[in-house]
């Protein structure tokens, strides 16, 4: 069931959304080559505990028979590696790559999720492209993201965008609600038909983001049972905020 936040709701979803934007904000400050993705997470964890929120992602039981639940503060992607990256000692950052950091802050009971896609040093310019289009994938999107308009119409948008682009949206994972859990209702895929699914109605805080990818949409797991990564080697990149539907154009919380 799709849950309509109250005023006081929308309050506590605001501030759970703030310390997350503050968290990407000190990933963004700290990044360089020659830390670790270790390191970043460290970083993050530090910053959540300092505005009173914990990491929804550390501990994360999936619910998938043999896979374990997930180990650290943040998903931590670097290059062809789509989403769910474990942070590790022993992975370094260098020049020229792309990391995608995915983090949920959980405060006072309400969640917030925000992605983002850092450049490191010099990148190249088709992976700077790359991140451009995942942005702004995030952007078209939303401008269907009204009271009335189906959850489709957010899809279709983001995935004719991409396409447009020469670039492939990841089809097996999605977008979602959020709230108190991490992942509520509905699912908002990067693809399908505008004018299908829900109606949204004000109220609603959901998570859209685009998962991009250089080359073909074809991806695979590792055997940590977690990391995703592209079939071809291609880069991937991931831009994702949580939003709240109103009245009129829709709030996005994860932003400063």
């Amino acid at each position: 069931m799709v849950t309509i936040k109250s005023k006081k709701e929308i309050e506590l979803m605001r501030e759970a959304c703030r310390v997350t934007a503050l968290t990407h904000k000190a990933i963004e400050e700290a990044i360089k080559p020659g830390m670790t993705t270790a390191d970043l997470d460290r970083i993050a964890e530090e910053t959540m505990k300092k505005y009173g929120a914990i990491s929804a992602e550390k501990g994360y039981d999936p619910g998938i028979k043999g896979v374990p639940k997930y180990p650290a503060a943040t998903c931590i992607s670097v290059n062809d590696e789509v989403i769910h990256g474990i942070p590790s000692n022993k992975r370094y950052i260098k020049d020229g790559d792309i990391v995608s950091v995915d983090l949920v802050a959980l405060k006072d009971g309400f969640n917030g999720d925000a992605a983002r896609t850092y450049m490191v040093g010099n990148v190249s310019k088709e992976a700077k492209r790359l991140i451009e289009v995942t942005r702004q994938a995030f952007f078209e999107g939303i401008k269907f993201a009204k009271k009335g308009n189906r959850i489709g119409d957010v899809s279709h948008a983001i995935g004719e965008y991409v396409k447009s682009q020469g670039f492939s949206v990841v089809r097996e994972f999605e977008g979602h609600g959020i709230g108190r859990n991490m992942h509520e209702e509905p699912e908002i895929p990067n693809y399908g038909k505008a004018g299908r699914g829900i109606r949204l109605e004000p109220g609603m805080t959901l998570a859209i983001e685009p998962m991009v990818i250089q080359g073909k949409p074809d991806i695979l797991q590792l055997d940590d049972g977690w990391t995703i990564i592209t079939e071809d080697g291609s880069l991937a990149a991931h831009y994702e905020n949580t939003i709240l539907i109103t009245e009129n154009e829709p709030e996005v919380l994860t932003i400063l």
